[in-house]
């Protein structure tokens, strides 16, 4: 009897085992292969969008005691783009997203996530939803990330782990900020410095994962070097009964220490995400730093021996942009026919928190 009760339950466990392989292989064959092929991503379109306004130097010469020379001198900026009151950050936002849109060949309702970084948004509970709603992208979630200007790079790694774990597919990333709301136009030391912009990128799951390595850091005890801070003032409601009621105050920042960090730890996080993507500088294309101060993306490219032809700069024309320069930069780059399909491209930005990153990257699929 128990030899029967024996071979009963060889013979069952040899059809569990003949079952299980067979459901695995065609599991395999049905959708494992092209799943595991897709966790990769590519940045398959870009946009950009700027106010119509603009102010050159000579026109802040008569604002505050400088001078054209003066600020190309130390900054490299010519002229940059103030948003008016009739435009917002959701407005040039969307702008950019429809060029992005239309150069990926993809629709809204095709999204699945919209990431907007911006330290300026139109409204303090998040501006990635009104712009969801603006572009009719029913399907997709929206919030907002705020890490000044590494936001674009910080979006992008953000972004791409949504993608390589399957979750989302197609994601919009935008960069945008109208920083001449918290500029204090009396102030020569950072009026000259910033801008108003917009840009956006698509992100798609690929075969092959175009984003081959990234960096990204913060430090909480340089904070005081880069801000735009809330100023509270009380507000007495009941006797024993106070709240903080105020305003936030203008854009404060110590140069000198933003220049020392940023050409220090910049080129340490792109040899970090080169070392990650197992890369050296020598393979890289392009150079795609957060447009800051033409002083910093020279003396980053030095201490990275790259060439000043494959540093790409459209500081002069827009001023510092925040979460926008890259994406802005990228887009211009990419429709002037500059970067081209598979060439790698070596971005970082950096500011405040401060915050700084690096994203080494192939354009398109």
């Amino acid at each position: 009897m128990l030899l029967v009760y024996s071979q009963q339950f060889q013979a069952a466990y040899r059809l569990l085992t003949f079952i299980v392989t067979i459901s695995t292989v065609l599991l395999a064959d049905s959708c494992g292969e092209s799943e595991c092929k897709m966790s990769g991503i590519a940045i398959t379109g870009s946009g950009s969008a700027v106010p119509g306004t603009f102010l050159d130097n000579r026109g802040l010469s008569e604002l505050v005691d400088t001078s054209d020379d003066w600020i190309t001198t130390r900054t490299g900026i010519s002229q940059r783009r103030l948003a008016s009151s009739s435009e917002s950050v959701t407005s040039i936002a969307t702008t950019a997203s429809v060029r992005a849109l239309e150069m990926a060949q993809i629709e809204p309702n095709d999204l699945d996530l919209i990431l907007l970084a911006t330290s300026t948004p139109d409204d303090l509970f998040g501006s990635a939803v009104a712009i969801q709603a603006e572009l009719g992208a029913n399907n997709a979630v929206a919030f907002d990330l705020t890490a000044a200007c590494s936001g674009f790079v910080f979006g992008l790694v953000t972004a791409a782990q949504y993608i390589r774990t399957g979750v989302f597919k197609n994601v919009l990333l935008i960069g945008a900020d109208i920083l001449s709301r918290w500029v204090d136009w009396q102030d020569r030391r950072t009026c000259i410095l910033f801008g108003d912009g917009a840009g956006a990128s698509v992100l798609q799951a690929n075969e092959c994962d175009r984003l081959l390595g990234f960096e990204i850091k913060s430090d909480g005890t340089l904070n005081n070097c880069l801000n735009l801070g809330y100023i509270p003032q009380s507000q007495e409601l009941l006797e024993g009964v106070n709240i903080s009621k105020g305003n936030f105050g203008n854009i404060s920042m110590n140069g000198k220490e933003v220049y020392r960090f940023a050409v220090q730890r910049v080129p340490e996080v792109i040899d970090k995400a080169l070392f990650s993507a197992n890369l050296s500088v020598e393979q890289v294309d392009w150079l795609l730093l957060h447009q800051a101060n033409q002083r910093i993306l020279d003396a980053v490219a030095e201490r990275l021996s790259i060439p000043s032809e494959r540093v790409i700069s459209n500081l002069a024309n827009y001023g510092n942009t925040s979460a926008a320069s890259i994406p802005i930069a990228l887009d211009e780059a990419v429709r002037d026919g500059k970067i081209k399909l598979g060439d790698t491209i070596a971005a970082s930005g950096f500011g405040a928190g401060l915050t700084w990153g690096a994203a080494i990257f192939q354009w398109g699929r």
